[in-house]
């Protein structure tokens, strides 16, 4: 880059249950940006609103990278600030980083679209503590959570239900869907383009919750995924219509259920979610994605930059689309 390179501003942390996952992020992020010349601030983000805005105000960015992850970093909060702002910024608007956060919305809006969700409704809590919602097993889910943050899975002759109720810290109400047999894909999307299918191999017998995800070892990555060719080519086409049905910009990963148990034919897709701020440490699976693609690193989060700002030339307006 030349000396003419945007100044980018970097949000990095927040007040979400995953404000290190973003920090380890805005690590990798910051360095490759400023390898290619970009003028950073790196802006950590916390409780006091006010002084991020101020920071915002003084780092006078030409764009805003988003690098936090959870609620109030893409629930449509702080793209909300960037917009009374006036300041473009990466990834999702306000419209799309809001229905895709809140499961109960996107899984509407995904089915109206007629893409696959899993069978599923929204019950509350003292109602989970009374008696299964649905036949075992099943997955409790927070409505408003990331990274699999709060996710149960209840299976035949566990007595967890109870005391998940009990416990339970992500609001009155949750989201139950039925447990989809079979393995974990996930494809990320960049603009209008999918990458590939990856397959995600926790470790153990375990899930791909948060420690799966964020843990040494905690799980193992196949890129490109070996499923049925219908089966990766039908993944690569849902998740370029889930990133157009909640209206996302930039990057976006969709992740997917696929039960082959049966063993004939391509077997069945499920969407999951569509997460619209996807992990970005070198290692993550958007980036590992792209480099799959031939887009490096430091490629990869240039073009984030470039896509934002170019979203935001005359007449389109920050967090278009």
């Amino acid at each position: 880059m030349t000396t003419t390179s945007p100044r980018v501003a970097l949000l990095s942390g927040g007040i979400s249950n995953e404000r290190d996952v973003s920090r380890w992020s805005c690590e990798g992020i910051a360095r490759v940006l400023r390898e290619q010349g970009y003028p950073l601030s790196i802006i950590d983000v916390g409780q006091d609103i006010a002084s991020t805005i101020a920071s915002l105000r003084a780092a006078r960015p030409d764009v805003v990278f988003n690098g936090l992850h959870g609620r109030f970093g893409e629930d449509g909060a702080i793209q909300g600030v960037l917009e009374w702002l006036g300041l473009p910024y990466t990834h999702s608007g306000v419209l799309a980083s809001a229905l895709a956060m809140d499961k109960v919305a996107s899984r509407r809006i995904l089915a109206a679209a007629g893409l696959p969700i899993a069978r599923g409704a929204t019950v509350g809590i003292a109602e989970l503590a009374d008696a299964d919602p649905m036949d075992v097993p099943y997955v409790i889910k927070p409505i408003n959570e990331g990274s699999s943050v709060g996710v149960e899975i209840v299976r035949e002759g566990s007595n967890r239900r109870v005391q998940i109720a009990s416990e339970w810290r992500f609001g009155p109400e949750a989201l139950v869907e039925e447990f989809v047999p079979g393995r974990e894909l996930t494809v990320a999307v960049l603009g209008d383009r999918a990458l590939t299918v990856t397959e995600i191999l926790p470790a153990g017998d375990h899930f791909y919750d948060f420690e799966a995800k964020y843990q040494a070892g905690g799980s193992a990555h196949r890129v490109p995924a070996d499923v049925h060719p219908d089966a990766f080519a039908q993944a690569l086409s849902l998740a370029v219509e889930a990133h157009r049905a909640l209206g996302c910009a930039g990057a976006s990963r969709t992740d997917f259920r696929y039960d082959d148990t049966a063993g004939d034919g391509p077997g069945r897709l499920v969407i999951l979610e569509v997460n619209t701020q996807p992990g970005m440490t070198e290692t993550s699976l958007l980036p590992e994605q792209a480099q799959f693609c031939g887009i490096s690193y430091g490629e990869l989060c240039a073009w984030i930059v470039d896509d934002a700002l170019a979203r935001a030339a005359p007449g389109k307006g920050p967090g278009t689309a």
